[in-house]
């Protein structure tokens, strides 16, 4: 495994400033921020106006806690181009990530904001060990999810040499890894745990390849997960955290030579860990809900905005900025499949709309081998009705889940009254089997 330790003059002179200049910056940053949001997008406007708050009030990094926050429904309310801070025709990409039924959350980015999330995305393969002239392989999905384009753009302003693989076709991604010979991949963890596999299968040790890092996220992982894809594929195993309402991939990143959580790149992205029933801000080292506020970003200004994520915020260790710990868990019910954001409310919207269910359903989440799978339980109106009507049911429910949600699913169907109910008579609604560690 690789253990680099990069020399002080391979970092940026942010990486390695002192506290006071870190914040100082943050403070001039978050200044034009928030003036750049109220001036722009209407709903910052009446948000700050109904909270009694003006940019002008803003004399500390601390005088961000009397802002409002902005969650999902913000965006899902402003949908699609309401929370644009700058006219549509400076917007050069758009990403979206799934929403409630026919509603995603939309982001937009002008060429700044693209340059700067590359440049992060860089920084964050620098930190895992990466250097100009390797070649990256990457896994993540293409298209409106942030994290292939993100990793995409990241590598090459590193001066890296793009296999812009995507998702899916593994026995390819084997062929690939053994002719084009990448010493970086940057994939979920569970799908690089199937890679792996792939590798055993064809008789192949994966640790025999040329990969020496994986640059790993888009979804919840444990340190035994680590060590498994370290000493099975011989490789350093870092983990990389974004969401495409703060930038997407590169927000964090963990470095090579600690391994030990993420590394807050804030002088774009200002943390906060608020307590998720109060929302008052938590002194760092205490468990709480992430918050984020874009220090630099023209097209999507966004401030205080809940992540749902809890975690911890540690002090620098390899860089002059803030960690995250690992993430423990959410503040609301979203579950994260295979990459992908899923919210037992959009499941019933969907349900909602199909007469011939009841509107009971749960959700049963488990884990094949090293990917999580989704069944979803469906209750019909009618006892009556025929096998051959539930099978196209069944269909249809699953077709509507894939178009609108984004993930596949097994759909079963049971008889009226078929779905588990609480002592109060409510359905349990998400059952989640999946091992604990």
């Amino acid at each position: 495994m690789v253990q680099r330790t990069p020399a002080p003059n391979e970092l940026e002179p942010i990486e390695r400033a002192s506290r006071d200049e870190l914040q100082a910056l943050q403070l001039g940053r978050l200044k034009w921020s928030l003036h750049h949001a109220y001036e722009n997008v209407p709903h910052y406007r009446a948000a700050f106006d109904a909270a009694g708050v003006h940019p002008e009030d803003l004399k500390s990094l601390g005088d961000l806690a009397k802002f409002p926050f902005t969650d999902k429904k913000t965006l899902r309310d402003n949908y699609p181009f309401g929370l644009f801070a700058v006219p549509r025709e400076q917007v050069v990409r758009i990403h979206a990530s799934s929403g409630t039924t026919g509603k995603a959350t939309v982001v937009g980015y002008t060429q700044h904001d693209i340059d700067t999330w590359a440049g992060v995305v860089a920084r964050s393969i620098r930190a895992a060990g990466g250097r100009a002239g390797d070649m990256v392989h990457i896994s993540y999905g293409y298209g409106l999810f942030t994290g292939g384009l993100g990793a995409h753009y990241g590598a090459e302003k590193l001066g890296c040499t793009v296999i812009p693989m995507s998702g899916g076709q593994t026995e390819k991604q084997v062929q690939l890894i053994q002719d084009f010979k990448p010493s970086i991949i940057m994939v979920t963890p569970s799908y690089m745990l199937n890679i792996v596999e792939e590798f055993a299968r064809q008789g192949l040790d994966p640790a025999q390849s040329l990969l020496k890092v994986g640059i790993f996220g888009a979804e919840p992982w444990t340190d035994a997960m680590r060590s498994e894809i370290e000493a099975r594929a011989g490789i350093d195993a870092v983990d990389i955290y974004g969401l495409s309402e703060v930038m997407g991939p590169g927000v964090a990143s963990e470095c090579i030579e600690s391994k030990d959580g993420p590394v807050i790149w804030e002088d774009h992205f200002y943390p906060e860990i608020i307590d998720p029933d109060t929302g008052e801000v938590l002194p760092d080292g205490e468990e709480g809900e992430l918050v984020f506020t874009s220090l630099s970003k023209e097209a999507l200004p966004i401030i205080r905005y809940r992540t749902r994520d809890l975690t911890r915020l540690l002090p620098p260790t390899s860089r002059s900025m803030r960690r995250i710990s690992r993430i423990t868990g959410r503040s609301d019910d979203m579950l994260i499949i295979r990459g992908v954001n899923v919210f037992p409310s959009q499941i019933e919207e969907i349900i909602l709309k199909m007469p011939a269910l009841a509107p009971q359903y749960q959700l049963v989440v488990a884990r094949d081998g090293h990917l999580d799978t989704l069944e979803v339980l469906g209750e019909l109106r009618d006892a009556a009705i025929s096998q051959a009507d539930v099978d196209a049911l069944g269909r249809e429910l699953q077709h509507r889940i894939k178009t609108y949600v984004g993930v596949t699913t097994r759909v079963t169907l049971t008889p009226p009254g078929g779905i588990e109910r609480t002592l109060t008579g409510k359905a349990r609604r998400v059952v989640d089997k999946r091992p604990k560690n």
